[in-house]
């Protein structure tokens, strides 16, 4: 990706209310990360892809506080989401939420639903027991491999 291509994606970002925007292209990948009022490249080469040294000059260094700060893992299974997408924790808007908390669930269980790419994928549980955090808010964001609920 050349410097003004960089340039004017991070401009994209500055001026408009997303917050994020990551681009994977045959040559790398670049995360560019809202931080207050400016706007943060880092890039992110991929091994495959040598051909990224132009990006190297933007420093990478300023993203990393931006990254999710690894807290003391809870007690109880973590059930995780397995894909990008949007959250949400019933399957209409004004239907009752698959789990509440205190919920008592059984392994193959639905849980949520994650919208990906307009299609609603629902979340079944990967173990049994009683939900005693939810993680996450109805129509939030989530990445892959993040936590969205604890069960014991």
């Amino acid at each position: 990706m050349d410097l003004r291509k960089l340039k004017t994606l991070i401009d994209l970002v500055s001026e408009s209310n997303i917050s994020e925007l990551e681009i994977t292209e045959a040559e790398g990948k670049v995360r560019i990360v809202k931080a207050g009022a400016a706007a943060v490249a880092a890039p992110m080469p991929l091994a495959a892809a040598p051909a990224a040294a132009p990006i190297a000059a933007t420093p990478a260094a300023p993203a990393a506080p931006v990254a999710e700060a690894a807290p003391a893992e809870p007690a109880g299974k973590v059930v995780k989401s397995p894909m990008v997408g949007t959250f949400y924790r019933s399957a209409s808007p004004g239907a009752k939420a698959f789990v509440e908390l205190g919920s008592t669930i059984k392994e193959g269980e639905p849980v949520c639903i994650i919208e990906a790419m307009k299609i609603m994928n629902e979340i079944e549980s990967d173990c049994s027991g009683k939900i005693t955090r939810i993680l996450c808010e109805n129509g939030q964001a989530v990445e892959f491999g993040q936590p969205l609920f604890i069960v014991e």
